[in-house]
C-alpha cells in the first residue's frame, strides 16, 4: 500500500487529467464543502440497484473497454 502522500498526488494527477486544474479543483471544493461521505453515496447508490445491475454494468464496461495489455505499474 502507498503512502498518504503518493496517494494523494496520484488521486490529484487523475482529477487533472479527466477534469482539467478547475475543476478537479472545484471537484475537490464540492466534497469538502457537504462533507461527502463516500461510503454512505456508495451505499445509497448500490442500494438503488436492482439485483444483477451491477455485474451487467460493469460486463458492459470491459466489453467497451478492452485490457489491451499495457498496464501502468504505479
Amino acid at each position: 500500500m502507498a503512502n498518504a502522500v503518493k496517494i494523494l498526488d496520484q488521486g490529484f494527477a487523475c482529477l487533472v487529467d479527466h477534469l482539467g486544474v478547475i475543476d478537479a479543483e472545484y471537484f475537490i471544493s464540492l466534497i469538502k464543502r457537504d462533507d461527502f461521505d463516500y461510503t454512505v453515496w456508495q451505499r445509497e447508490y448500490f442500494d438503488k440497484m436492482e439485483a444483477g445491475e451491477f455485474a451487467k454494468k460493469a460486463s458492459a464496461y470491459a466489453d467497451a473497454h478492452p485490457y489491451d495489455g499495457k498496464a501502468q505499474v504505479l
